[in-house]
C-alpha cells in the first residue's frame, strides 16, 4: 500500500491538517495497520517538497496551530495515475507462512513442518472468527464489512493453502531428503 497516493486520495476531499489524515487514513482504511503520525508528517514533507501537496493554511480551534494541506494539480495528476494503474499480480511467493514450511522441511523435517501448518491453521481460524464477529456487529460500517471480506478472502486462501500442503508434507521431505 502505498502511504503516499491514500493521502493524496484523503486530500482530494479537502483540505486536512496531519491529525485528521490519520484519522481519516484509519477510519477509511479499517483493519489496515493504523498510520503513524511520524509517518503522516513525513509523508507530507516529501510531497510537498514534490509539488504534489501545498499548505492551505494554519488553523488553531481550541489547541495548538495545526497546518491544513491541500492537493496540487500535479498530485491529482499523480493520484489519478496510480488509481488508473492495474496492480501486477506478485511475481514471486514472499509469504512468511510458505518460507517457514519450507525451511521447517529443510531442517526438521515432515512432524515440525505439520505442527507449524497445524498451528497456523487454528491461528487462521482464530481470525476468522473475529473478522466475522466484525462482519455481524450491527456497529461495524459498510467500509468494516469490506475491509473484514478482503481479509477472510486472503485468509481462506491460506487455509486452502494449508490444508494441500499438510497432504503434500510427507511428499515434500521425500524431495528435499532422498
Amino acid at each position: 500500500m502505498s502511504t503516499a497516493h491514500v493521502l493524496l486520495g484523503l486530500l482530494a476531499g479537502g483540505r486536512l491538517h496531519g491529525y485528521e489524515l490519520k484519522r481519516s487514513h484509519d477510519q477509511r482504511l479499517p483493519l489496515a495497520k493504523p498510520v503513524a503520525f511520524g509517518q503522516v508528517y513525513a509523508t507530507l514533507g516529501r510531497l510537498q517538497r514534490d509539488g504534489l501537496v501545498t499548505t492551505a493554511g494554519q488553523d488553531q480551534e481550541g489547541g495548538p496551530e495545526r497546518t491544513s494541506f491541500a492537493i496540487t494539480e500535479a498530485g491529482r495528476t499523480r493520484l489519478d495515475e496510480w488509481l488508473a494503474a492495474v496492480e501486477p499480480p506478485a511475481p514471486h511467493v514472499t509469504s512468511t507462512l510458505f518460507a517457514k514450511v519450507a525451511v521447517a522441511v529443510l531442517v526438521d523435517g515432515a512432524e515440525r513442518a505439520r505442527d507449524y501448518l497445524v498451528a497456523q491453521r487454528a491461528a487462521h481460524m482464530a481470525r476468522l472468527r473475529e473478522l466475522t464477529a466484525v462482519k455481524t456487529d450491527p456497529a461495524s460500517t459498510l467500509g468494516d464489512v469490506v475491509a473484514a471480506d478482503f481479509a477472510i478472502l486472503h485468509l481462506d486462501a491460506d487455509l486452502r493453502w494449508v490444508t494441500n500442503t499438510l497432504e503434500r508434507v510427507a511428499d515434500l521431505h521425500r524431495e528435499v531428503h532422498p
